[in-house]
């Protein structure tokens, strides 16, 4: 019998970048818990192959392509998903790029740009698409990815940082216009997590045994450990949290 804090049965989940990494952790970690789960990211077959999987294994699960960064593509999303199911009950914001590593001085406009239209204004469309619907059933949950990256200083990823500062803040400022009609939004801030995103480092394991090592709980993260965060902030389980950053890092921002 399900928990009735962390049922998600008959709910709608709407994941971006949900085809691998915390993205796709998240979608099956919510399927497993009652919901049906909107597959999304660029490329068609990916979504549709992760569709097809959580569907063998007897959940409800749809795939709609789509480029966060691309204004029409997130309309088709939020119009197909509403479409299908009729409604949108859990909005996981997830998808974003960092192609470039290097100091801030360094960074091109167009690097710039990309980051922030990426990861900061494909948020802001999407929510700003969703939420009326939400408001309307006075009811739902958002969930916007940040990163321990906004929260300190960095000078490979500074840029990326400061875009999920701004997630972050985004989080707390539509808490706050979309409480009075029943929306919660959050954000969670992971850490280093084993992902295609982190592979540079998670490959190389002298840098991951010295990551190991500053952090408490002496391991890296696995998306998993983000997923669950995720369940617990979409579901009655977390009815009177809303505005928060929740940091996931195993404690590295408060270790050594």
């Amino acid at each position: 019998m399900t928990n009735p804090l962390f049922d998600m049965t008959g709910k709608v989940a709407l994941i971006t970048g949900s085809t691998k990494g915390i993205g796709r952790a998240i979608a099956e970690e919510m399927a497993r818990c009652g919901a049906r789960v909107v597959i999304s990211s660029r490329k068609a077959e990916a979504c549709e192959q992760v569709a097809d999987e959580l569907k063998a294994e007897g959940f409800e699960a749809i795939a709609i392509p789509c480029h966060v960064g691309k204004k029409e593509q997130l309309q088709n999303l939020v119009d197909t998903t509403l479409a299908t199911w009729g409604r949108i009950d859990s909005l996981v914001c997830n998808a974003a790029t960092n192609p470039v590593y290097g100091t801030t001085q360094e960074m091109t406009d167009q690097a710039w740009d990309k980051i922030m239209d990426t990861n900061v204004k494909g948020t802001f469309w999407l929510t700003q698409m969703v939420m009326p619907h939400m408001a309307q059933r006075g009811d739902g949950n958002v969930i916007l990815l940040s990163s321990i990256a906004g929260i300190r200083g960095n000078t490979v990823i500074g840029t990326y940082g400061v875009s999920k500062a701004a997630e972050a803040a985004l989080a707390r400022n539509l808490a706050v216009e979309w409480g009075p009609h029943g929306i919660r939004v959050n954000a969670i801030a992971p850490g280093l997590i084993r992902t295609d995103f982190a592979k540079a480092l998670t490959d190389d394991p002298v840098r991951v045994k010295r990551a190991e090592e500053k952090t408490p709980l002496r391991r890296i993260g696995e998306p998993v450990d983000i997923a669950g965060l995720a369940v617990f902030l979409a579901t009655p389980a977390s009815a009177y949290i809303t505005g928060q950053v929740i940091v996931a890092d195993g404690g590295e921002t408060v270790g050594g």
